[in-house]
Order: C-alpha cells, then structure tokens, then sequence
C-alpha cells in the first residue's frame, strides 16, 4: 500500500527533537521556527512531558467515556488557572476541526438556530461544518456546500452589523479567530470583535473564538481574543494544548447548559491525551512559557524591523506574518536548504512564524541572522 499523495512535501525526513531543532535521518540540525504549523508548544521531546506520557501509557492508555477518567477533571482545574476562566466548562476532543464542529453544533443547540457567521479568508479545519465555515472553495467538496454560513469581510464594523440587521433571528453564532493564521496573520481589531460579541447579546447568538491557532499562550495571552476586554461564549482550542498529542478541546462558558449525549467522542479525553496535556500545562506554568512568547515576540519583531525588504510586520507574541512585495518562496528555500531553518507561509507573499513558545534570545539572533541572509540572497 502506498500513502495518499494528498500533500506537498520537501525531501526531508525530520527523525528527531529537541527544545527548538530538530534533526533529519542524516544528521542535519535544523531550527524549528514553525513549530509544525504552531503544534509544539513546550520544545519538541520536553522530559516532563515525556515522563508523564510514558508513566501514563504504562499505566492506563485508553478507557472510554462510559466511566470517571480522573485526568479530565485534573486537565480542566489547570486550563482554567492557566486561562483564568475557572468557571467555564470543558469538552475534550480530538482536533481542532472537530473542535469547531463541536462548537458551532452547540451554538446551534443552544439557540435552536441554523446560521453561523464566518470572516473572508477564515480557515476553521476540514470536517464537514468547520470547513463549510472556512472560506477556500478548493477544499470543499460538494457536500460541504451549506446557506448555513454566512461570510463577512475581519474588520468590517458596518457590514456586521448589516448583516446581522438582515439575518439576526437566524444567527446561532458567531466564529472568529482573533489573529488569521492561514489567511496571512490578519488581526481581527478589538473594535470590531467587541462590536460581535454586542451584536450576539443583542440578538441572542453566541460567540465562539477559533484559538486553534493563536491560542494556548502563543499571542502572549492564554486566548488571544480576551486582549479584547470580554468573555468569549465558547473558545476552541488544539495545536498547543498537547505539543502535538492530538488533543482538542471547548471551553464553554458557564450559563450553557449542558444536556446528555449533546456532544460525544470515542478518543476525546482520553487518559493518554489527558496527560499530555497536562504535561503542557504544567510546563507552560512553571516556565512561564505565555509570558515568554510575549516577550520573545517583541524582541523578533523589533529585529524584524530593522531588515530591509520587508513589506508589512503583522501578529502578537510568537504569531508572526512577514509580508513581501512579491513571491517569497526563494526566501523560504534558502532558509530551510542553505540555512537549516524550518518557516511556514500564508499565500505565496507571507512567511509565518510559529516558534515553539520556549524560544529564547540565541535562537531570535540564530533566526535574524539566516533570515537576513536569505533576504540579501
């Protein structure tokens, strides 16, 4: 059998991780400023949270949720410290598309309303509502077609609330992520988010953010949106949360009822996936690790502005779009072939950064100093 050759890959085999690098099966060390699309949130192979996997799968790997799985609640007590939202609920899941799904399920549920509103170049996964809710017609297949989402351009006060003066009976909720990963690091504007959570109060629809991505502490902030100054109804959470178990999750707030067999999942909260969530927690508490991306994201991009050739610096914390004028996929080349350093991209003009959260001053002048390199040529 041979794998579905669904994905665009460079010729490389990463075999092995350490805190920022990673190394290929011949040896080459390489510094991991993409985190594998934001997942590694801790360092890559963090012993205590290798430790707690192992000692977990030792003792108990997997029982369903027909019975108390201990760890759920432990999980739950340590997001809501780390969060601050002590009070909110926890549904635990599998990824962060199914998360979404989940979510926007629920906002139904709970408001007996089919509608949800979306942003222009959202990307919220690939199961069949979360990418009904994404705006990229490529990888929605024909069943994924739906009315039931409604697109309005970030930032765009009046053509919110036009939009919810026309459809607001019929609006569950609202899903958006504070800063858009996939879409070019665009940051939603506190104004405007504020004006969606008084819209959903007003007419009765409930406001999830996406922090699949900019979530976890990445932004400097446990959840991104709360720079705002409220509440999200639901926050959904992935990527960061596990350090690449895969773990999703909802945290519902506190005046959302929940109902028996509402929401369900085999794997979800599962005592290994618990654990290695926990390990992330515990780490990013005693290392200070949302602090740090704070921090460590104000030191990179004052370094960033210094270099020539830059078009537009965009993001918080270690969340980080560098726009070129032009095509940037050379400079992408020679970081990784010539300089060893992993990136990602957003369209073909965006370099973006997603660094684990415990990158550190030598790794920032380690990236500088390639990244100024590649852009001379």
């Amino acid at each position: 059998m041979k794998l579905f050759d669904v994905y665009s890959q460079h010729d490389i085999a990463i075999v092995k991780g350490n805190g920022m690098y990673v190394w290929d099966d011949k040896g080459q060390q390489y510094l991991d400023m993409y985190g594998g699309h934001a997942v590694i949130s801790i360092g890559h192979s963090h012993p205590s949270y290798v430790m707690r996997i192992a000692d977990q799968v030792a003792t108990l790997g997997f029982y369903s949720n027909a019975v108390k799985l201990p760890g759920q609640q432990e999980l739950a007590d340590k997001l809501g410290a780390l969060s601050g939202h002590e009070d909110y609920q926890l549904f635990l899941c599998n990824s962060g598309a199914e998360a979404n799904e989940n979510a926007m399920k629920l906002a139904s549920f709970v408001t007996g309303r089919s509608k949800i509103v979306a942003l222009r170049k959202a990307f919220h996964g690939r199961t069949s509502l979360a990418v009904s809710a994404t705006d990229n017609p490529k990888i929605q297949a024909p069943v994924n077609k739906t009315d039931n989402v409604l697109f309005t351009p970030i930032n765009d006060v009046e053509a919110l609330r036009a939009l919810f003066a026309a459809e607001g009976a019929n609006i569950a909720g609202v899903i958006f992520e504070k800063i858009q990963g996939v879409g070019g690091i665009i940051v939603a504007e506190d104004d405007f988010c504020r004006e969606a959570k008084r819209l959903c109060e007003e007419y009765g629809a409930l406001y999830i953010a996406d922090e699949v991505q900019a979530g976890c502490g990445r932004t400097g902030h446990y959840y991104a949106t709360d720079r705002a100054g409220f509440s999200a109804d639901m926050y959904t959470m992935a990527k960061g949360i596990a350090n690449g178990f895969p773990v999703g999750a909802v945290a519902i707030a506190p005046h959302i009822e929940a109902k028996k067999g509402m929401l369900g999942t085999t794997f979800g909260g599962n005592p290994l996936s618990c654990a290695a969530a926990i390990a992330v927690a515990d780490v990013m508490s005693a290392e200070g690790l949302v602090a740090n991306a704070a921090e460590m994201g104000e030191l990179l991009m004052a370094e960033l502005r210094k270099l020539d050739g830059i078009k537009e610096l965009r993001g918080e914390g270690l969340m980080i779009g560098i726009e070129f004028e032009s095509d940037c996929s050379e400079i992408k080349r020679r970081l990784l072939f010539d300089h060893h350093v992993f990136v990602g991209s957003a369209g073909t003009n965006v370099v973006r950064l997603l660094p684990p959260l415990c990158l550190g001053r030598q790794q920032v002048e380690e990236f500088i100093a390639a990244f100024r390199s590649a852009i001379n040529g």
